[in-house]
């Protein structure tokens, strides 16, 4: 090796971190490449779906506790407890939709590595 003036001799540890930063700096890349597709709007389109997977179960939920209300026998109220099951339904059917989008993304960085 040439001693020059100025000039640093790098050892070996240097080396090793430095090869482990490119290769971070480089899956990063990979990765921001490979999802250039999911900007702001797959962001509001996964918020879309995520509400009305919420809103469908709760509304339709209101609607036949109403129509049992007026149409069905008894003194019960049906709207309200079929509002909330319908709410309860969806909460969970979006939480299933939040947990898939999570498990994806988890592989995703796992096939990275």
């Amino acid at each position: 090796m040439d001693d020059k003036p100025g000039v640093e001799n790098d050892s070996p540890t240097a080396d090793s971190q430095f090869a482990e930063m490119v290769g971070v700096k480089a899956s990063q890349k990979l990765r921001a490449e490979r999802q250039a597709g999911q900007g702001v709007w797959w962001g509001l389109g996964m918020m879309g779906t995520i509400g009305w997977s919420v809103a469908v179960p709760t509304l339709l939920g209101a609607l036949l506790g109403r129509w049992l209300d007026r149409d069905g026998p008894g003194g019960r109220s049906w709207t309200l407890a079929l509002l909330v099951a319908g709410l309860m339904i969806g909460c969970i059917n979006a939480w299933h939709w939040v947990g898939k989008e999570n498990k994806s993304n988890r592989d995703a960085e796992g096939d990275e590595k």
